[in-house]
């Protein structure tokens, strides 16, 4: 039978983390005493001191560290199954976080929602429009539940659901199609390159830069559609997004001698199946149904 308990973990993670009994009390909202007497009685229990007092700050011992570590993983699997439980508990979710890149095609996004809007009209959907790296870090700090992106994080599952196509393009007339031959990259790299921002905090990525004399960093797909529509430069371009323009011929696809064309596969990616709700798991059914 165990002899210690979770909740006596909890309140020496709490000691450590607030540098001592008071301030641990103050931000649990447990009495000093209580805190003082659980943790006093988890050392005796252990038959080694975790804890000591340097100054006016108590701190972890070489053991209690050791033990504290592995107590973390109990700790957090214990608030997972706890979360797990609220979720079934609650039934459908009062809102949904979800992160798509820009890379998905708006009208499947569009459709995606108005079924789902059908289905769970009282559930509110929080969506955010990331590039690269951007809705990876959301879901990394638990901003979001869901993510469509190019990339799947560490420590993740994702399933492959859309191929997205780019194409190399410039608007018609731009000098860039009066050579007259297949282009190279030198070609390219005398003209201005527009490239969109990652839009990721702490790292991020830049993907599709030629190196070219000129560069102007958007933030948004149809800016650069816009930019690129008025002659400003070139820049490679989903073709979900440019189809029109290109049908009615006012950007054209630019002659390179390789690369003209880049695919890139977009994952579907839960934070947590197990504790995804009814509304999430439909959602991502969803999404699943509009993969090509």
């Amino acid at each position: 039978m165990n002899r210690t308990t979770l909740e006596q973990w909890r309140m020496l993670q709490a000691v450590v983390d607030h540098g001592g009994f008071a301030q641990a009390a103050a931000a649990i909202h447990k009495s000093q005493s209580t805190i003082n007497h659980a943790v006093h009685k988890l050392q005796d229990q252990l038959g080694v001191p975790v804890l000591e007092v340097v100054g006016r700050k108590a701190q972890l011992t070489e053991a209690g560290a050791l033990l504290l570590r592995r107590a973390g993983q109990l700790l957090a699997q214990a608030t997972q199954l706890e979360d797990i439980a609220t979720s079934l508990a609650q039934g459908t979710e009062a809102e949904i976080h979800l992160a798509v890149d820009e890379l998905y095609p708006t009208e499947h996004l569009a459709r995606v929602m108005d079924l789902f809007s059908t289905r769970y009209p009282n559930t509110r959907i929080e969506l955010y429009e990331t590039i690269l790296s951007g809705g990876a870090e959301r879901l990394l700090r638990g901003e979001v539940g869901m993510l469509i992106a190019s990339a799947v994080p560490g420590g993740f599952l994702g399933e492959p659901i859309r191929q997205a196509e780019f194409v190399a393009v410039a608007a018609r007339g731009h000098a860039l199609h009066q050579y007259g031959r297949p282009l190279t990259v030198q070609d390219l790299a005398r003209e201005r390159q527009i490239v969109i921002r990652d839009s990721a905090q702490d790292r991020r990525t830049d993907s599709g830069w030629l190196g070219a004399e000129q560069r102007w960093t958007v933030s948004h797909v149809a800016t650069s559609i816009e930019l690129v529509g008025r002659g400003l430069g070139f820049a490679w371009l989903p073709v979900s997004r440019v189809a029109a323009a290109l049908d009615a011929g006012d950007i054209q696809a630019l002659p390179l001698e390789r690369g003209a064309r880049r695919y890139a596969t977009l994952y579907l990616t839960l934070a947590d199946p197990d504790c995804a709700g009814p509304a999430t798991r439909d959602l991502a059914g969803l999404f699943r149904s509009q993969a090509l």
